[in-house]
């Protein structure tokens, strides 16, 4: 897992109480799209100045008005309009997810609570051939085609020139973190062109909890304030706390409320920005020549990474994902990403090719979000969520790399940080009302990605299966073979973190595809194995190795 989210629902002796106060809070729980109209002055952001042009869903306003409708020479079906809001957009009903796990195991259809959500990005113009997942790639059955990848990404115009940028969305799942709204406020004060991002926040609060990304005075008395200048660029979707079931479901409301933007990233509600983040990461995006990378790592410590007041970048090691192994007992027992190593990378001008995924940071293409979206029927998911999303993506034809340096560091409760962060209450605080739920979740989770070792089908639930199940373009099976995952006996290849970097780069790297839609690993013929089986292989929190 990446950050801190969570919540509950009671099972037992207090289901018909709780039942009825989850209904109440459904009711009067609310969904909070920051809007306001506001003057911007952009000479602090290398003297861009957005042209005029309507905002739709935006009540206009911010940054001198932002033109996101593309010029005319480039393909309609990129001429989107940014932002867009999740308050212009349909909303739908969907079961709670540890409610619908608690109706199954009751066999009573009562115990279902509903809630609204906002729907996943669609665009008519896709109806007619069954939406946008079918159009990119018949939902992970074949590869999406370099034209349909180009036919998801929004751009928007800045300054006198008339220059078009690519856009950018930011999902931050929040639980009760205070540090939320610096976050937010660093991710638009330390890009160059914020005029480009749009964030959405999972806010998962108690009644009494400061709302992330509200100003700290009203925007009609401070209208330069940064959450004021960008109010039209962020959405906040608010869940009450007891309602949260960890960070596959946060996460999840996340991925729904993408609306196009070119690029899409995932980070947690506890980060601090280097200087002009936005343009370091798409230029390390677009170094790999790779339409299906995903830049994705844990993040470093901020302590000693990065100077707070000026966001210049410390120093130059970052992690790279490539230790994992078997924990958790019977049933249950799953793959589990580990402390990864860090260090300075050996491979420059470019980032490296790694085995996983990372859930703390991702930076992808919007087309990534749009085919391989959290799962919505995983309640009480924590470990297990990276190794999920980073086997579907896989198998869909996506590749993860590390960056070559990091444009984010992030506050663990270490250090003189520990007392600050272990202050911010965790999902778990209700994992008492959601007992069972866990569990036939993570049945599910593993049964999608066939490492259920023989979990009774009838234990999880099977609805949508296609919508957040596996791709086609690659196996699962290639997957466990070419980075030594053993299923059948749950046991991993050590050691792996000596392969991934330099060798993995120079062995999978001329397997590009010429018109860069990912590795070619049909071409592949690779299987690690431990070259030190000798040597006893370090604990997953322990040092490098």
């Amino acid at each position: 897992g990446g950050s801190s989210n969570g919540g509950g629902y009671g099972i037992g002796s207090i289901e018909s109480i709780l039942l009825v106060s989850v209904s109440c809070l459904l009711v009067t729980y609310g969904v909070v799209t920051l809007r306001t109209f506001a003057k911007i002055d952009d000479t602090a952001h290398a003297g861009a100045a957005a042209s005029s042009g309507n905002v739709r869903g935006g009540g206009g306003g911010g940054d001198g008005d932002i033109s996101g409708v593309a010029d005319p020479i480039l393909p309609p079906s990129q001429q989107h309009t940014f932002p867009i809001s999740i308050d212009s957009t349909p909303y739908e009903t969907i079961v709670h997810p540890a409610s619908e796990v608690r109706s199954i195991r009751t066999n009573d259809e009562k115990q279902r609570v509903e809630m609204k959500v906002p729907t996943f990005w669609d665009p008519d113009a896709y109806a007619a051939v069954g939406g946008i997942r079918q159009h990119l790639g018949q939902h992970g059955k074949r590869l999406v085609t370099p034209q349909e990848a180009s036919d998801v990404g929004s751009y928007v115009t800045i300054g006198q020139h008339q220059q078009q940028f690519e856009t950018i969305y930011v999902a931050i799942a929040s639980y009760r973190d205070w540090q939320c709204t610096a976050t937010v406020e660093d991710i638009f004060a330390r890009a160059k062109y914020p005029q480009r991002i749009r964030v959405a926040i999972v806010d998962q609060v108690d009644p009494d909890d400061a709302k992330c990304a509200q100003p700290s005075t009203p925007c009609g008395t401070d209208p330069d304030q940064i959450l004021c200048r960008y109010s039209h660029q962020i959405d906040r979707y608010e869940m009450d706390a007891t309602l949260a079931v960890g960070p596959v479901f946060a996460r999840h409301i996340g991925h729904r409320m993408y609306r196009g933007e070119y690029f899409a990233m995932q980070c947690d509600a506890h980060i601090k920005m280097v200087q002009d983040w936005d343009e370091d990461i798409i230029e390390q995006w677009k170094s790999a020549d790779n339409e299906m990378a995903v830049l994705s790592t844990y993040l470093s410590d901020i302590q000693g990474a990065i100077d707070e007041q000026t966001g210049e970048r410390l120093h130059l090691s970052r992690p790279i994902m490539c230790r994992t192994d078997y924990e958790g007992w019977g049933d249950e027992r799953h793959l589990r990403h580990g402390q990864q190593p860090e260090g300075v990378p050996g491979i420059h001008g470019e980032p490296t090719l790694e085995p996983y995924w990372a859930a703390g940071f991702s930076f992808a293409r919007g087309h990534f979000v749009v085919q391989v979206p959290y799962d919505q029927h995983l309640p009480m998911i924590f470990q297990g969520e990276e190794i999920s999303i980073g086997l579907r993506g896989w198998t869909y034809g996506y590749d993860y790399y590390t960056p070559e340096k990091s444009v984010c560091f992030h506050m663990y409760a270490i250090g003189k940080n520990k007392t600050k962060r272990k202050s911010v209450k965790l999902f778990w605080e209700h994992s008492n009302l959601y007992t069972g739920s866990g569990s036939r979740a993570m049945a599910r989770l593993l049964g999608i990605i066939q490492m259920d070792n023989g979990v009774d089908p009838d234990m999880w639930i099977h609805d949508e299966e296609e919508k957040y199940g596996i791709g086609k373009v690659r196996s699962l099976q290639k997957f466990f073979d070419t980075f030594g995952i053993h299923t059948e006996t749950q046991t991993v290849e050590p050691h792996l973190c000596r392969f991934a970097g330099k060798k993995m780069q120079m062995a999978f790297k001329p397997h590009l595809r010429k018109d860069q839609m990912g590795i070619n690993y049909d071409e592949i013929d690779f299987k690690f194995k431990d070259p030190a089986p000798n040597e006893k292989p370090p604990p997953l929190n322990g040092a490098r190795g």
